[in-house]
């Protein structure tokens, strides 16, 4: 399927979806929406991409959802607007392979929403990351208000979605919404070289790890380490943890067959 505005590349096992809209900074209106839950739902079916890199053209990640959309919508078409974004969010969430937020410019209002399903997140030095939605009139719509509070915390969340200020690339790492903060030419390179690294592992035990992050995180330790326990067991099912051990045992590379 061609997209319209997502311009798609492919690194080896590793897929690289860059939102190209830059008319509007790569603003997220509905087709765009509708274009990124089709390219993750062909990602998730996918055997020949283990890691996937979302990042921006231009000068944004995603500068924030379509005002000029938005401008002229009733509470139910709002509602429409946020749920649909929201599952879009999820699904990457979700995604049984690790993706990774290379934030290459601005990431605001739905852009800071879209990096943070990210499991990951990268930042350019140039990068300037924030919640401005209450300064137009409405609250984060696209799980925002769920997700920056669990990340960085319910105080330092609270300040930046009622104050609408958007922060620096340094000020997001210190308070833990970045994993790191790069030079601008060197964002992709590192995008690229962390999403190598992980691709050389077990694609089932990458993923399974992932979920016994994601579903643990929502629940009480005890309830989490039992997920882990069966996520753990199941592993021993597979042919990955074979090959994974008898390559161990005779000191060379590991060939996964995934499954």
């Amino acid at each position: 399927m061609e997209f319209k505005n997502l311009i798609l590349q492919q690194e080896g096992n590793i897929r690289i979806v860059k939102i190209n809209n830059p008319q509007s900074m790569n603003a997220l209106n509905s087709q765009v929406l509708a274009e990124l839950d089709q390219v993750f739902s062909e990602i998730e079916n996918d055997p020949q991409t283990n890691v996937v890199i979302l990042t921006g053209e231009g000068r944004a990640f995603v500068a924030g959802a379509d005002i000029s959309q938005m401008s002229t919508m009733n509470a139910a078409q709002g509602k429409d607007f946020g749920v649909q974004g929201s599952k879009v969010f999820r699904k990457i969430e979700l995604l049984g392979k690790p993706v990774i937020a290379a934030i290459n410019g601005f990431a605001l209002g739905g852009g800071c929403e879209l990096a943070l399903s990210c499991d990951i997140r990268i930042a350019s030095s140039k990068a300037k990351i924030g919640q401005p939605e209450v300064g137009l009139g409405i609250t984060p719509g696209f799980s925002g208000t769920q997700r920056l509070p669990r990340i960085v915390g319910e105080g330092r969340a609270k300040e930046l979605i009622y104050s609408a200020k958007a922060i620096t690339a340094d000020e997001a790492f210190r308070i833990g919404l970045v994993n790191r903060v790069v030079e601008p030419e060197q964002l992709m390179d590192e995008a690229l070289a962390l999403a190598k690294t992980i691709a050389k592992n077990a694609p089932i035990a990458v993923r399974l790890s992932k979920e016994a992050i994601n579903r643990g995180m929502q629940t009480d330790i005890d309830t989490a380490i039992a997920i882990e326990n069966d996520l753990f067991a199941l592993c021993f099912s597979t042919g990955d943890q074979k090959e994974g051990m008898k390559a161990f045992f005779e000191k060379r590379p590991a060939q996964w067959k995934n499954k």
